[in-house]
């Protein structure tokens, strides 16, 4: 097995590899002075840089790289003056870890003043979520951001950008909540659209410092409960829906229902003087009055209607009332009835069906001579054949 240490006494060459924890993005290797032929091992997910002098001088990939002029001329620019030393070259060899850094939290840590678009509120928000980034440019992230150090970790790149996130969050969040003209509680219903407004504002923030934005997420949007406004909004918004749903569910029906009781009323009353002087009386409304109306011929027209046919009736009885028992005995002379063949039930003579059981009446003839037979004959009057 390859032994660093010994490999280090021979002094031909040493091993450099990142032994960083995995929630740093920057590693510095402890090891500067290093032999040629020296092996640098980088790991899949990152990239090593070499600054000399406070100047990166070049940059390796993922793979297990031998360092010598030949492979990589820029080792010359690292040439150390020899002094006693074993080591001819020197360089600060930082490791950057370029993965995906998942679920990075973030927070407002101050409300969002502003103005309920609706109601009028004055009321300061909070909101929450987190995010994902991946170091794009290795250089210019570390040129830009890290500068002389040995650590540099995800919890202090939230430290640095916290002040750039709140200002675009807080700016996205009441933009967006004006001109969609959105209440503070439906906000809640638009955090995609927010999470993507956002993401774009944040992207080219990051991108300036070779940073990638992969996704990022409103998780909520809220009001703190120890606002002075917060019960107030409740409770406003919970008589606004309350009104909403009861005129929801009563709609016409409340309307039809108070009609009729008031016809009812009405009717039960004999000192009302009458449907249209009592709608008037009431005061009801243009639309109330139209239903009323339309009510009132609902109920009143079918009296109406058996008061006319009542009229009707008894005046042909007066008109005719000396020739009615002549009448009423040729209806009894009319009304002849046969039994049904199928149950027995007696109907009427020229019936086509049965009214008890259904059954269809036939004509019936028989079957010797084909006479047309009563139904209840028992033998045929013409030719005597009994029938069947």
């Amino acid at each position: 097995m390859f032994d660093e240490g010994k490999e280090k006494q021979k002094g031909l060459y040493s091993v450099i590899k990142n032994d960083r924890l995995s929630d740093e993005i920057i590693w510095k290797s402890p090891i500067e002075d290093f032999n040629n032929n020296t092996q640098l091992i980088v790991m899949e997910s990152e990239e090593a840089l070499f600054v000399k002098d406070g100047v990166v001088v070049d940059t390796l990939q993922a793979g297990k790289h031998t360092l010598n002029t030949e492979n990589y001329p820029f080792i010359n620019k690292l040439q150390k003056v020899v002094s006693g030393g074993t080591s001819p070259y020197s360089a600060q060899i930082y490791f950057v870890d370029k993965a995906h850094k998942l679920e990075m939290l973030w927070g407002t840590d101050s409300p969002i003043q502003m103005r309920d678009a609706k109601y009028g509120f004055a009321v300061g928000v909070r909101a929450r979520g987190s995010y994902s980034i991946q170091i794009a440019d290795a250089k210019k992230f570390f040129v830009k951001l890290v500068g002389n150090t040995s650590v540099f970790t995800k919890e202090e790149l939230q430290t640095l950008f916290r002040s750039a996130f709140q200002m675009k969050i807080k700016n996205t969040i009441a933009t967006v909540m004006k001109e969609s003209n959105l209440t503070i509680l439906d906000m809640n219903t638009e955090l995609e659209r927010l999470s993507q407004i956002a993401e774009g504002n944040l992207a080219d923030v990051l991108d300036e410092y070779g940073i990638r934005l992969i996704n990022f997420y409103i998780a909520d949007i809220s009001i703190p409960e120890d606002d002075p406004n917060y019960a107030i909004i409740n409770s406003s918004y919970a008589n606004a829906y309350s009104k909403n749903i009861e005129a929801e569910v009563q709609g016409d029906n409340w309307k039809l229902f108070t009609a009729k009781e008031i016809l009812k009323d009405t009717v039960n009353n004999p000192n009302a003087g009458g449907a249209a002087a009592m709608g008037a009386g009431i005061g009801v409304g243009a639309a109330s009055a139209g239903v009323f109306n339309n009510l009132a011929n609902q109920l009143f027209s079918p009296m109406g209607g058996q008061t006319q046919q009542t009229q009707n009736t008894n005046q042909t009885q007066q008109t005719t009332s000396r020739f009615a028992p002549k009448q009423v005995k040729q209806e009894e002379g009319n009304s002849k009835t046969i039994k049904c063949p199928t149950c027995g039930n007696e109907i009427p003579e020229n019936s086509k069906f049965c009214s008890n059981c259904g059954t269809k009446i036939e004509e019936l003839r028989c079957k010797k001579c084909g006479a047309k037979l009563d139904a209840n004959a028992k033998f045929c009057p013409e030719c005597g054949e009994r029938r069947e």
